[in-house]
């Protein structure tokens, strides 16, 4: 029996599906998936007729798109760092076809539906994968947050510290704790960088070139007891809160006890703090600078663990990137540092790399980095190959290798803490609602769905 005829059939002996790896024929029509079909035809499945169709070879996979949900663009304002244009199609060479911005780091920050009105103006016509937006909760944007998440953005994040850029101030307990009530009123989310002021005052300050010294400057427990405060406080208020890019092993049980009792709690990691360990970093490489900081081998191994125990929901890059000089690579005093990682359109062969020598399938990194990400901000057609989804693909080559060059990389600057790294897994085309992303820019901007 013939199928109707699709705008784009892709046929593969391997695509990842919510079921699991199997050979499939997908089907495409006017963006999204209209058929799954598993075996191929070689194998006397239903042939899938269209317009265009696709062969993978032998040795590629079909991956669902992935959602990034933890980027720093930076534009307007900072777009010397990087912008709309270099973001997005560093996101599409890396197998990222939907991103949702931070609203920090650019000017101004999105802590109203002015400032974001700003943002989606500057953004209009140069993305090249889907972008949505977070909101910011600061001191004195009470009254904002609710005209926000009827705007459309995804939720609202804090800091408990200074966030590194003035006009993002942090958010003290009470007002945390109104934050919360007044989130939980409407079902909005908060996602928290989640570090205590007060145990970082009380650590060694951070100066000179040796990375020890940096990591003491941020010890585990300005993580754990961060997290725990936001624990207590959304038991208190019933807010849904998401703890951003967990570095400390040592939280992973608390927020497993949390979401045991109830409490509406998700947590990310990020592809750096999988890869790389502290005993590795050598003295004044500061492009591995990021707050929480890169900790010891052990606690990667746990973090590992955690995510593939699901109390780590997904893996999410955190791209934070900035000139060069702001590194200070001429001093390589880790104190003067700008602190944040480049990592956006390497971060898919970094977790599979990492994933592949602990036993773990590409079936895991399509749910970690695609599908619950996707589901942590409600967006319900992304983030998986299945009928009704947009037909946001990656085709990847698991088994070749590459040595990172940040020249090549497509960020605005050439900053990379993977420099000179082999990994594993090269992404060989990404398309974006059917069609390949090569050129011409044509994401578009993503709302949050109502009821999320």
């Amino acid at each position: 029996m013939e199928s109707p005829r699709m705008d784009l059939v892709i046929r593969a002996e391997r695509v990842i599906t919510p079921e699991g790896q199997r050979p499939c024929s997908v089907g495409v029509a006017g963006g999204r998936i209209v058929a799954v079909e598993s075996g191929t035809v070689e194998s006397g499945a239903v042939a899938l007729t269209g317009e265009r169709v696709l062969e993978l070879g032998d040795d590629e996979v079909l991956l669902p798109g992935l959602v990034d949900t933890h980027v720093h663009v930076n534009d307007p304002g900072r777009s010397e760092w990087e912008g709309f244009d270099s973001a997005t199609r560093a996101a599409a060479a890396g197998g990222v076809t939907t991103i949702v911005d931070m609203p920090l780091n650019s000017l101004p920050p999105t802590v109203d539906v002015e400032s974001l009105a700003v943002k989606r103006k500057a953004a209009a016509g140069r993305i090249a994968v889907d972008v949505g937006f977070w909101g910011g909760a600061v001191p004195g944007n009470l009254g904002a947050l609710r005209p926000l998440h009827e705007a459309g953005v995804f939720g609202f994040k804090c800091f408990l510290l200074h966030s590194g850029v003035d006009e993002f101030a942090p958010l003290d307990e009470a007002e945390l704790g109104a934050a919360m009530r007044e989130l939980a009123g409407f079902g909005g989310l908060l996602i928290v960088h989640a570090e205590d002021a007060d145990v970082i005052d009380r650590a060694p300050r951070p100066s000179g070139p040796r990375y020890a010294d940096f990591l003491g400057s941020r010890p585990r427990e300005a993580e754990n007891t961060a997290i725990a405060r936001v624990l207590r406080l959304a038991r208190e208020t019933g807010a849904r809160v998401h703890i951003l890019h967990l570095a400390s092993a040592d939280a992973v049980g608390l927020i497993a006890e949390a979401r045991a009792d109830g409490v509406a709690v998700t947590a990310e990691t990020c592809p750096h703090y999988l890869s790389f360990v502290a005993e590795e970093i050598r003295d004044g490489a500061t492009e591995f600078k990021c707050c929480p900081p890169i900790r010891e081998a052990a606690n990667r191994e746990q973090l590992w663990r955690a995510l593939g125990d699901g109390v780590i929901d997904c893996v999410v890059t955190d791209h934070s990137p900035c000139t060069p000089e702001l590194k200070r690579f001429d001093s390589g005093d880790f104190g003067e540092a700008w602190g944040g990682v480049a990592g956006l359109q390497v971060g898919l062969p970094a977790v599979w790399t990492g994933a592949r020598q602990r036993g773990y399938t590409l079936s895991d990194v399509a749910t970690w980095m695609a599908q619950r990400p996707a589901e942590q901000v409600g967006l319900s057609r992304k983030g998986r190959i299945a009928v009704g989804c947009d037909a946001d693909f990656v085709v990847f080559a698991p088994d070749e290798a590459f040595v990172v060059d940040p020249a090549r990389l497509r960020h605005r600057n050439p900053v990379s803490a993977y420099h000179d790294r082999p990994l594993a897994g090269v992404v060989r085309s990404t398309w974006l609602r059917g069609r390949e992303v090569a050129g011409e820019p044509f994401g578009e901007f993503l709302v949050r769905e109502a009821g999320s």
